[in-house]
């Protein structure tokens, strides 16, 4: 019987909420009063009451957010955007942001526009913002009514600011990497999407969301008998669709591996058309995907789940036949209802993978994976340099202009490899270091390929090809290069190393 109330609740609450989306009513409002403009001023004095908002979060790091600074300072002025706020926001401490971002700011000479400073990103978390830019839609009582990861043109952006529920799909969103270089291109982040089905889709889209190297995360409807169904649909007419939250990843960031651990946290396997309080086929549980290769790679993660229950588990390992998103009111739910139903524990985006949880060097912690998950987790680029001895071309990678804080992993194991610290410029064209953070997470090489005579340099754990060493470094700190490609690391920011398990490694950086 309490099963059926909370059934019940539940649906009326959709039915409710598709009101409240028709009445333009948010419940969570932006909490700019505890924050400041660059200049000091209370960031409420660049709110004019009774006008909806767009706000602009970005970050230093972001090559793309620097070309448009000149762009959207002129929106500011703009008298097309009179009757809207445009407001920008940067975060020092948070997702990489420089500590010193107010005295770097100043510095600039060209148009720029105004920023609230949001210090350690409190208003970027509360909105589970991992891509720069992003833009927030308030409404004229500045509650949250949208979330838009990527750019937005002029038009893009005064349409939705006349109608936060108009259709975009065809806005072409991309993402971007976040490297710090100075002058650097912005380049697209590789990313694949997959589909997970885990009941109530509010809850799962919000947990996915919080999950570094996420860069998307949207609810819909798969799977079922019917074109582009409505909520009420799948609710009352049974079309066998899954609510479903399709994930868009960044696959140098994320494995599927690590996709499959944060979704099995939060579901149980092992129930039928059940989820929390939720009951019905539309809350079932299921794995879909694009790519037909998939299936073998979902397979396998599922029977190394099954290894933990007594009972068969029951999540569906499908090709993804359609997925519909769902109506506009579903869409970042948990962030405009912050107190909204939520069958879940969020917090569990949080928690440390098991694979990141190394306990010093050991052969055991750092494994090499299959070659047909390697093909998966690696880019071509990576996979060709690694496993097959390949080398990028010079002044080809943004690590080599990198000079962060933080530890560098082969890309294939997370074996810690060298130290920010250890890392100079050689102006040869390939991230260059004096050292590694430890003599036994190296090997060394003779290599006679291409009629020369050199020492090769290959990952103890993995035998993953980096690179070379040569005798000409800085004779103040040892004389040697380690000559490494790019494409075989992985960077972890200083400001990460706990939490992707990397913490005991934190003294290896001093000059942070």
């Amino acid at each position: 019987m309490n099963a059926f109330f909370n059934l019940l609740r539940h649906t009326l609450q959709g039915i409710i909420l598709t009101i409240v989306c028709a009445l333009s009513v948010s419940a969570a409002p932006l909490p700019f009063y505890t924050q400041t403009t660059i200049e000091g001023r209370p960031a409420q004095e660049l709110i004019k009451k009774d006008q909806p908002s767009l706000v602009k979060f970005w970050a230093s790091w972001c090559p793309l957010c620097l070309s448009e600074l000149e762009s959207t300072a002129n929106w500011q002025k703009d008298k097309d955007f009179a009757h809207a706020n445009i407001l920008t926001v940067a975060s020092p401490g948070y997702l990489g942001e420089k500590k010193d971002f107010i005295q770097w700011y100043q510095g600039i000479t060209t148009p720029k526009p105004s920023v609230i400073i949001d210090p350690e990103g409190s208003l970027a978390k509360l909105l589970n913002l991992r891509v720069y830019p992003s833009w927030v839609v308030l409404d004229k009582k500045q509650h949250i009514v949208r979330v838009i990861k990527g750019s937005l043109t002029k038009e893009q952006a005064l349409a939705v600011l006349s109608n936060h529920e108009i259709d975009i799909q065809h806005i072409k969103k991309d993402f971007y990497q976040t490297a710090s270089l100075k002058n650097q291109k912005a380049r697209p982040i590789r990313t694949e999407t997959i589909y997970f089905a885990g009941g109530c889709f509010w809850g799962v889209e919000a947990y996915f969301q919080r999950v570094d190297g996420v860069v998307d995360a949207v609810s819909g409807y798969a799977n079922g008998k019917t074109d582009n169904p409505s909520y009420q649909d799948v609710i009352y007419r049974h079309t066998g669709h899954a609510e479903t939250v399709k994930v868009t990843y960044d696959i140098d960031k994320l494995t599927l591996a690590q996709l499959f651990e944060y979704y099995f946290r939060i579901i149980d396997p092992t129930s039928v058309n059940k989820q929390g309080n939720d009951r019905g086929s539309q809350y079932r549980t299921g794995i879909y995907y694009t790519n037909p290769d998939y299936a073998s790679i979902v397979a396998a993660a599922l029977a190394k789940e099954q290894a933990n229950y007594n009972k068969p588990i029951v999540v569906e390992n499908q090709l993804l036949t359609h997925f519909y998103p769902a109506e506009e009111y579903h869409q970042d739910y948990l962030i405009k209802n912050p107190n909204g139903y939520c069958h879940i524990d969020l917090k569990k985006a949080e928690e440390p993978l098991t694979q990141n949880k190394p306990k010093g060097f050991d052969m055991k912690t750092y494994k090499k994976p299959s070659d047909a998950e390697l093909r998966q987790m690696l880019t071509p680029e990576q996979y060709r340099i690694t496993q097959e001895n390949g080398t990028e071309y010079a002044f080809s990678h943004s690590y080599d202009e990198l000079f962060e804080p933080g530890l560098y992993v082969d890309v294939v194991s997370g074996q810690p490899l060298f130290s920010s610290d250890d890392k100079y410029n050689s102006h040869c064209g390939w991230p260059s270091f004096t050292r590694p953070v430890d003599d036994k997470v190296i090997k060394k090489l003779a290599d006679y390929s291409h009629n020369m005579q050199r020492i090769e340099v290959r990952s103890q754990a993995a035998d993953s090809h980096l690179g070379h060493v040569f005798p000409d470094g800085p004779s103040d700190r040892g004389g040697l290069r380690y000559c490494i490609n790019g494409a075989s690391l992985r960077f972890i920011p200083y400001a990460d190393l706990e939490a992707q398990g990397y913490a005991e490694w934190k003294d290896k950086i001093k000059n942070k």
